[in-house]
């Protein structure tokens, strides 16, 4: 009887033991694991959202920039044009329309990069484009006085604010699109 009693409490002594090492093996897997996804995905992606500099007046549908949203497209690449600066633009998306190209030419040409023409009538497909090729990036987005405000809201998951007065061209939205949590709009003027 004395030496079943060894047998058992033997086997006990090793099963706690063990046990807990196990558990211990699997808990650490699936932190690591967590820890990884929670890596991968912590990346945010800058949205940067201006509407189109200065236009000229007159009776044409497609006018080009005057010579102040010349000089605003300039400040452009004072502000992002540095490519060899961490955190520069990466991507530009435009309108179809004279006065977004234009905007956009002077910050494209400084940093090398083709911007891509998107209908401005489709702010929703340019949202999803921007933010499905773009994960963690800083993009900048060329709109006009009735699309930013959608812009801005499709991207941040707020409502979206007035349309930009006529005269405002030097409002800029920089929305901070996180993979988890909520979006941050921060509205500048330059």
């Amino acid at each position: 009887m004395n030496s079943g009693m060894k047998k058992t409490t033997g086997g006990l002594k090793r099963k706690p033991f063990l046990t807990p090492v196990w558990l211990a093996g699997i808990a650490a897997a699936i932190v690591l694991s967590f820890a990884s996804w929670l890596w991968g995905t912590a990346d945010s992606t800058t949205v940067i959202v201006i509407r189109h500099a200065e236009k000229q007046l007159g009776g044409t549908q497609d006018p080009p920039l005057s010579a102040a949203g010349e000089v605003r497209a300039a400040q452009l690449v004072r502000m992002f044009g540095d490519r060899a600066a961490p955190g520069h633009v990466t991507a530009i998306y435009i309108s179809p329309l004279t006065r977004s190209r234009m905007t956009a030419a002077p910050l494209a040409a400084a940093l090398g990069i083709q911007p891509v023409e998107m209908p401005a009538d489709d702010p929703k497909a340019l949202v999803r484009r921007v933010l499905k090729e773009h994960p963690g990036g800083r993009v900048l987005i060329v709109g006009h006085a009735d699309t930013v405000p959608q812009i801005v809201a499709l991207l941040s998951g707020k409502p979206p604010g007035p349309e930009l007065a006529a005269d405002d061209y030097g409002t800029m939205f920089v929305v901070t699109v996180p993979r988890i949590g909520k979006a941050n709009v921060l509205r500048l003027s330059y």
